[in-house]
């Protein structure tokens, strides 16, 4: 039997900068993977400036591609809007190139992949023995890396309490004309779908592009037909190549704790991407990177490392996200009131919202207000 002091379950963003912030310390670590890396991801690949400013090492070699300009579509009855900085905005990558780097960093110090290893069961104690289907793995820790889905959360005890929004996004490759003319900005498109948006990601030799919808009542909503309904908002009208893939995110924190069992919950499987664009890399490799620190901090102590471990996340991403909830709540429900304030402040919510990506700003706590004397200036 196979013994650590932490095991990492899943080798995302979130687990594997766990392991490669838990791999400076001394501390034995094993990343516990279901599939073999590197391993297609869905995803948008969208990685924003605040994420990537703040990596360990060099990520060039993974990066499909840099934009330093965001292109908004708010609405049919606007033109659209363009956000420009000195720094790459997004940075597009394929998960699975991107994952496997920080996988393979982590091993260059130390840390056990184990490949094809599903969990199937916990035995929860002083120590966890987690039986995989290649055998049984014991730990002190476990990181909950999983995803949105989170087996091991369920293993765990956690009810869900997160809202959960699906998606649906196809990587699609389009004849060279439309390839250039689309791939010179990111775009998003407000109101692609209801109660969502719609985005086009350029990569190296395709597009990825979706719709996503930002309510929990969706079950009517036709993420298909929105689907066909954007291509045709972007001017194509002929597609080379399509593969779809349909997916949840989390956009809102989970409101129990994070932590019970000894298990550490990070990434989606806490339900920390951005409520308002649902981007969720840059927030899974710092809750990841938390995690590991609460634990080495903490001189391996489970209680002090869980609370350790929330206090972190009180310090830095919990405010924001749930700041984030709320503001989402107004965008994507309050249609209305959002283009009274685009109208006049479209730009300026552009550039604010280019300042959160890029890591100069975060949601403001006191929206509410700012809300209220934007509304009274525009109509008075």
């Amino acid at each position: 039997m196979k013994s650590f002091d932490v095991a990492i379950i899943g080798s995302g963003p979130a687990g594997a900068s766990a392991a490669f912030e838990l791999s400076k310390s001394g501390i034995s670590t094993v990343i516990i993977e279901k599939e073999t890396l590197p391993r297609y991801k869905t995803c948008g690949g969208g990685f924003v400036f605040r994420g990537r400013k703040n990596m360990p090492f060099d990520i060039a070699s993974v990066v499909d591609k840099e934009f330093f300009e965001i292109d908004t579509y708010f609405s049919k009855k606007h033109s659209h809007i363009t956000t420009k900085r000195d720094q790459p905005i997004i940075s597009m990558v394929m998960r699975d190139a991107f994952d496997n780097l920080i996988v393979e960093k982590a091993k260059e110090n130390g840390v056990t992949l184990l490949q094809n290893h599903k969990v199937e069961s916990i035995t929860f104690g002083d120590i966890q023995t987690l039986h995989t289907s290649e055998g049984d793995i014991t730990a002190k820790f476990i990181i909950a890396a999983d995803g949105a889905l989170s087996p091991i959360a369920k293993m765990a005890g956690w009810s869900e309490t997160r809202t959960i929004i699906p998606a649906l996004e196809y990587e699609v490759e389009v004849p060279q004309a439309d390839f250039e003319r689309l791939s010179q900005n990111v775009r998003f498109d407000l109101d692609a779908i209801p109660y969502g948006y719609g985005w086009c990601f350029p990569k190296k030799n395709h597009l990825s592009i979706g719709v996503g919808v930002f309510t929990k009542t969706h079950d009517k909503i036709n993420l298909k037909q929105h689907y066909a309904d954007y291509l045709k908002t972007l001017g194509i009208t002929e597609i080379l190549t399509e593969a779809a893939h349909g997916f949840v995110i989390p956009v809102s924190p989970r409101t129990d704790c994070f932590v019970q069992k000894n298990v550490f919950l990070t990434g989606d499987a806490a339900g920390l991407a951005d409520p308002l664009v649902a981007e969720g890399i840059s927030n899974a490799i710092l809750s990841g990177v938390l995690a590991a620190k609460a634990i080495i901090e903490s001189d391996l102590d489970a209680d002090k490392a869980a609370a350790l471990y929330t206090e972190k996340l009180e310090e830095t991403i919990l405010p924001e996200v749930r700041t984030g909830v709320l503001i989402s709540h107004l965008f994507y429900h309050q249609k209305r009131v959002r283009n009274i304030i685009l109208k006049k402040y479209g730009q300026f919510v552009a550039d604010a919202m280019a300042d959160v990506f890029m890591g100069i700003r975060t949601y403001p706590k006191d929206y509410k207000a700012s809300l209220r004397r934007k509304i009274k200036e525009v109509l008075f």
